[in-house]
């Protein structure tokens, strides 16, 4: 260790993070404070860490993080994550930031404080390429002046800001590539609730608990899309046709456009969502670059309706990835299964289902005949708690029916996972 040079210590002490132990280890020697004190580059400070910050009183805690802090120089990782902590004084954390912001690359910031610090004005015009906030607010945004030249990433979490700043927001960062929404409260100046964002270098957007009537997005370079738990009326992607994944999960929305050109998409995952099969088809049926299909716990919107192999087979012939989860009804299962094409390329093959029966195993043997190269094929199922005799007993027959079934495919890895 004594032939170590400082910097690589100081790459050590930086891997560690958590302000306490990096504190701890710099003591073993003069060398390694001298390597805290000159070549730290990350610093955090979390409540998660290390309970006892919850126990300090505000001043104590912010005299032992400033003192910390102020003991570094060129920080380039600072993170604050203060949950459950009383409100810190402005100009404390002012200090802190003003010390460090020369020099950060990243910020990751959840502190309050009484008046709120405006991270816009302080980190502006920096080399700051990531900056995640939680539980502030942002007013007022000057693009010209507040502006993050080296920004790629940026994450608002229960931010508390207006549609408009929003997206000057986003003009003020050139080179932004991903942008996290997590429940922001999101002000709008009409009775509609909309919000309209447009950057050209976007390309991955994640956004969760949102409620607004519409939510546009223009974004020439998105590869990425992922809707969490949010509720629109509308939604609409303008763009180039450069998207390549697609997720939602629990969204309810009554009109969805995710542009005219989806050739590039390549993986699909939709999960708690009503669908309608035809606008889903419609929507995805030029997508002939899909590796990646799922369909779980989807609904259909008409009783009718089923997810039709013989269209995904044709429609997505490089497909190596497929997993359905939906209420089969008996009389439309034929339906569904109807068809003489094959998915050469599907390799993993997932399949979920609630109630035990023998129309599942009927539709697991129907798909294993269309997956000729099959390596893996995993059967989710949902098993009570208390069972009465009778389920114990379709349980079992469904066992054995499984078994007697994957005889035949006995170059098929089988898993199953019950919830």
């Amino acid at each position: 260790m004594e032939c170590l040079p400082v910097e690589v210590i100081g790459n050590i002490l930086s891997r560690l993070g958590a302000a306490r132990d990096v504190v701890i280890a710099s003591a073993t020697c003069r060398k390694w404070r001298e390597a805290c004190r000159k070549h730290l580059h990350t610093l955090s400070f979390s409540s998660d860490d290390w309970p006892v910050y919850r126990d300090l009183t505000t001043t104590r805690l912010e005299i032992l993080i400033t003192q910390t802090i102020f003991q570094t120089i060129g920080l380039q990782g600072l993170y604050i994550f203060m949950d459950d902590v009383d409100e810190f004084s402005a100009s404390t954390v002012i200090a802190w930031l003003m010390y460090t912001r020369e020099t950060l690359r990243q910020l990751i910031y959840n502190v309050r404080t009484t008046p709120n610090v405006n991270i816009l004005d302080i980190c502006g015009r920096q080399k700051l390429e990531t900056l995640v906030l939680a539980h502030n607010s942002i007013t007022g945004v000057e693009p010209n002046y507040q502006r993050f030249p080296c920004l790629k990433s940026l994450s608002l979490s229960h931010v508390s800001i207006s549609a408009l700043d929003l997206n000057l927001l986003l003009t003020a960062c050139p080179k932004i590539e991903n942008l996290v929404l997590v429940n922001p409260e999101i002000a709008v100046s009409d009775a509609q609730l909309t919000v309209e964002l447009n950057s050209p270098t976007l390309k991955s957007i994640y956004v969760e608990a949102i409620s607004l009537d519409k939510l546009i997005l223009e974004g020439d370079s998105l590869e990425s899309l992922h809707l969490k738990d949010c509720a629109l009326e509308l939604f609409e992607l303008v763009g180039k046709g450069t998207l390549k994944h697609f997720k939602i999960d629990d969204v309810s929305v009554i009109h969805l456009d995710i542009g005219g050109t989806v050739e590039n998409l390549e993986i699909v995952d939709i999960s708690n969502f009503t669908i309608v099969w035809s606008k889903f088809y419609q929507m995805t049926s030029n997508s002939s670059k899909l590796r990646r299909l799922r369909l779980w716990d989807v609904v259909f919107e008409d009783e009718d309706e089923i997810v039709h192999f013989e269209t995904i087979a044709l429609s997505f012939p490089l497909l190596t990835y497929l997993a359905l989860s939906y209420d089969l009804k008996a009389g439309l299962l034929h339906y569904g299964l109807e068809g003489s094409s094959h998915l050469e390329n599907v390799t993993v093959l997932e399949l979920g289902w609630i109630v035990v029966n023998d129309l599942f195993v009927h539709w697991v043997s129907g798909l294993l005949q269309r997956c000729p190269n099959l390596k893996k094929l995993i059967i989710h199922g949902f098993v009570s708690e208390a069972k009465t005799h009778e389920e114990c007993q379709m349980l079992a027959n469904f066992t054995s029916s499984i078994i007697q079934l994957m005889r035949k495919y006995m170059n098929v890895e089988v898993q199953f996972q019950y919830e």
